[in-house]
């Protein structure tokens, strides 16, 4: 993590990407309970997605309510000090959660933008569209040069 903002002080950052599927919007403390039951229901779904395999989150065992919040809290922080940007993904359909996006300057090079993503498990299907939607976005209308996001299969 840095103290460094990763965009430019005079880029407006999105607030939304909308395709037909599924939408992304800031992720924050209102999508704690949804966000929860996304990912706890989904554990070794992500774990199994490209750039998940060496990454501590998400613990085995889960976590609390309390504890995610605190987790969506400090991305909510990250995002308002431009640091990283964290989207959840939302089901058009439903608005239920479906997914995040984690946009964060890579650790061992500050330079590089890692780039993760994941769906729940019962939207696996989404996993393709959503690295596309997103790669084309990040690459078209931010100023990031490099990133770091594994394609998916």
């Amino acid at each position: 993590m840095t103290d460094h903002a990763l965009v430019p002080d005079d880029f407006i950052v999105p607030t939304e990407l909308i395709t037909p599927r599924f939408r992304l919007e800031p992720l924050g403390p209102q999508h704690n309970a949804a966000d929860h039951a996304a990912w706890t229901s989904s554990i070794e779904h992500i774990k199994a997605s490209p750039g998940f395999a060496d990454w501590s989150w998400p613990p085995a065992d889960g976590m609390s309510l309390e504890a995610n919040l605190a987790d969506l809290e400090r991305h909510a922080a990250d995002f308002v000090h431009r640091r990283g940007f964290t989207y959840t993904v939302l089901d058009t359909a439903d608005g239920d959660v479906i997914g995040c996006v984690y946009i964060y300057p890579l650790r061992s090079d500050n330079r590089v933008t890692d780039v993760h993503s994941w769906v729940r498990a019962s939207h696996a299907e989404l996993d393709e569209p959503l690295y596309t939607a997103v790669s084309t976005w990040l690459t078209d209308d931010w100023p990031l040069g490099e990133l770091n996001y594994q394609a998916r299969p």
